[in-house]
């Protein structure tokens, strides 16, 4: 077969495969078969790029670094809807539009929490993607939602179109990013939808193309051209091959609409993205121009929006912490309150400016509620309640050493100031001892306090000058033989840890778990990556421009060279070696976990089934080999059953691979 013809066949196959597994919901392939078929498409491209057509799902990887974004107007504004927040302004959007028509229907849909995007289609192949904007004018976004793998670059049909639709961030991911956040003391996204328009603005591809973001579609512009009502135009979105929320439904009047909107408010708590409300159209598009429009919105539509769970308690301090790049950040100490099942203490200030915003002080009564239902935040002050409290005042020195806190032009942040700074210092400590890096045993962050309070732990190599301490570590009060016995074994055993665990540990900015992994693989020893320039660097999947600099402003720094050097000295593993697969009944098969693990940690058996040549998945389909359930599996264990999917538990999956790990 030529090259031509394979490239067109691949096409089709990743095209359907996309298809079936962000839209549809059902996998037919792989991850791993995925990933060769793409690889070897993008193989294919390379060698011969006369052949790449347009709606190559190559496209969905990114690899473009804008300057910025070009205008595109509307020729179809996209208007806002409005409000409305209880029953009775239900009823009113209600009986205004049967004081002007008769005979009509709604449509409920799921308000997603997201961006608002127009999509635009030439002959069935996409064409330009742009964000709302004003409504008239809005930015292009193609190349940015490009990398969605849920949007079809081809359409069912060779049509000119234009349709509408929000771009979102799923929980699963929202979650990823921020612990990649944190990881490199990066300032979290504060929701998903802050996380979703701050990915899709983002100027390199690949960074957009890393986020996992998904996309639904809610409308066809100019839709009567083409069906008669919204039902119709949501049934013939799906058609083309666009993913289309499923939860919308026609109701014929008032009372089964108010019953809808209280089922909608139940579910949402259990959905994997975020919804803040119903969105409610009138199915019959004839009576449209009837029912009129006012300058900014439809008349026969409104959006019902959900009431966030907040609760009211007392923020009795404001403390400060230090992360181990020197940012820090202040964060609201409050009366414990149960907010969205969980019991909250503490909350995120952000920044000095969110503080002196709102005007939070301590002492004051505030309003606090999880932001994305994640991360627990100060909504706002109860002023009312307001008796003496001072104003904030951000702190001029760093907690930990007392240097002066500088902000730099145009960032919100506070740093320290002193390059050696023992609060930085420590978290460097913690994060490199820290499970998910080199996983040092027993040198938790109590015993790294400890340790560094007594001289013994400044930086990174001292850890592996312990064993000279022993006598001296076994005096102090909390630690004795076998504790320092264990201590010094971990740090030993820790020397043989991956090559990517290490530079993972190492806390270069940008630099993940995931990032770190993908780099060890084209540069497999440290001296390879300490060489590795910019322009090389960027053409690697998954690595942009921040990381890239990030890295070659690190490994040019004398201080880390000497700090590389020093660990190399010391018998720290620098070389990645790719694992043998063992001959194993996991060989080739998809595995998904679910439930609490009591045995193992969600990472440590994860691990294990690569190892042994299986693949981890996060969802149910016919596709899947075998269901590790743990306590309190739920849906997963259900839908496997349906499924017919072999299921075992933790103790059996220990039996399967006792005596390998």
């Amino acid at each position: 077969m030529d090259a031509k013809q394979r490239i067109q066949d691949l096409i089709q196959i990743i095209n359907q495969a996309n298809h079936d597994y962000h839209t549809k919901d059902q996998p037919t392939i792989t991850d791993f078969e995925y990933d060769k078929l793409l690889h070897e498409l993008v193989d294919l491209e390379t060698q011969y790029p006369e052949f790449k057509q347009n709606d190559s799902p190559s496209e969905k990887i990114g690899g473009v670094v804008l300057d910025g974004f070009q205008k595109v107007t509307h020729l179809v504004p996209m208007m806002s809807l409005s409000n409305v927040f209880n029953d009775v302004e239900l009823e009113s959007f209600d009986e205004r539009i049967g004081k002007v028509v008769s005979n009509y229907s709604f449509v409920t849909e799921l308000k997603i929490d997201g961006l608002a995007v127009s999509l635009t289609y030439i002959n069935g192949e996409f064409l330009r993607a742009a964000t709302r904007g004003n409504g008239v004018v809005g930015e292009d976004v193609t190349g940015n939602v490009k990398t969605i793998k849920s949007l079809p670059l081809k359409l069912i049909e060779n049509i000119d179109i234009e349709v509408r639709g929000e771009i979102f961030m799923p929980h699963k991911s929202f979650k990823r990013v921020n612990e990649e956040k944190m990881s490199l003391d990066e300032p979290l996204f504060a929701n998903p939808r802050n996380a979703a328009a701050g990915t899709i603005r983002q100027l390199d591809a690949k960074v957009v193309a890393s986020r996992n973001l998904d996309l639904f579609l809610y409308t066809v512009v100019d839709a009567s051209k083409y069906v008669n009502s919204q039902m119709e135009a949501l049934a013939y979105l799906q058609k083309l091959g666009f993913k289309v929320n499923m939860n919308y439904h026609h109701v014929k009047d008032l009372d089964a609409l108010k019953n809808k909107i209280s089922e909608y408010d139940l579910m949402r708590k259990s959905l994997p993205y975020d919804t803040d409300g119903v969105v409610i159209k009138v199915n019959e598009f004839q009576l449209y121009n009837m029912i009129g429009y006012t300058s900014k919105s439809p008349k026969w539509a409104t959006a019902y929006k959900f009431q966030a769970e907040q609760v009211e308690t007392v923020l009795k301090d404001i403390t400060f912490q230090i992360g181990r790049t020197g940012v820090v950040t202040p964060v609201a100490e409050l009366e414990p309150v149960v907010v969205s099942g969980s019991t909250v203490a503490r909350a995120t200030l952000h920044n000095e400016d969110y503080i002196v915003t709102k005007d939070i002080r301590i002492g004051d009564y505030v309003i606090v509620h999880k932001a994305g239902e994640i991360i627990p935040e100060v909504l706002n002050v109860l002023l009312e309640k307001r008796t003496n409290q001072k104003p904030f005042e951000m702190r001029s020195d760093c907690p930990v050493c007392a240097f002066p806190l500088i902000r730099k032009k145009g960032e919100a942040d506070h740093y320290c100031s002193n390059p050696d700074c023992p609060g930085k210092n420590i978290n460097a400590l913690i994060h490199f001892s820290s499970r998910v890096a080199m996983d040092i045993d027993t040198l938790g962050e109590k015993v790294v306090e400890t340790l560094h309070e007594l001289g013994y732990l400044n930086n990174i190599p001292d850890i592996y000058r312990l064993n000279t301490f022993q006598n001296e570590l076994k005096e102090i009060p909390g630690f004795g033989d076998k504790k320092v016995e264990k201590l010094i074994s971990a740090i030993e055993a820790s020397k043989k840890q991956t090559f990517d665990k290490l530079l993972f540990g190492l806390g270069i900015k940008h630099v993940g778990a995931k990032v770190a992994k993908t780099l060890v693989k084209h540069y497999p020893s440290i001296d390879d990556l300490m060489n590795a320039n910019y322009s090389d660097l960027i053409e690697i999947n998954e690595i942009g421009e921040m990381i890239a600099l990030s890295i070659v402003a690190y490994f040019n720094n004398p201080v880390y060279r000497d700090l590389i050097n020093n660990l190399k000295s010391l018998g720290l593993n620098m070389v990645f070696e790719r694992e043998t697969v063992l001959e194993h009944a996991f060989n080739g098969k998809t595995i998904v976990l679910t439930g609490k693990l009591n045995i193992f940690s969600r990472d440590q058996a994860s691990d294990i089934i690569e190892k042994l040549g299986g693949k981890v998945s996060s969802s149910i389909s016919a596709k899947t080999d075998l269901l590790v359930a743990g306590e309190d599996a739920g849906s997963k264990l259900k839908k496997a059953n349906e499924l017919g999917v072999k299921v075992i538990d933790e103790e059996e999956f220990k039996v399967m691979i006792d005596g390998l790990y």
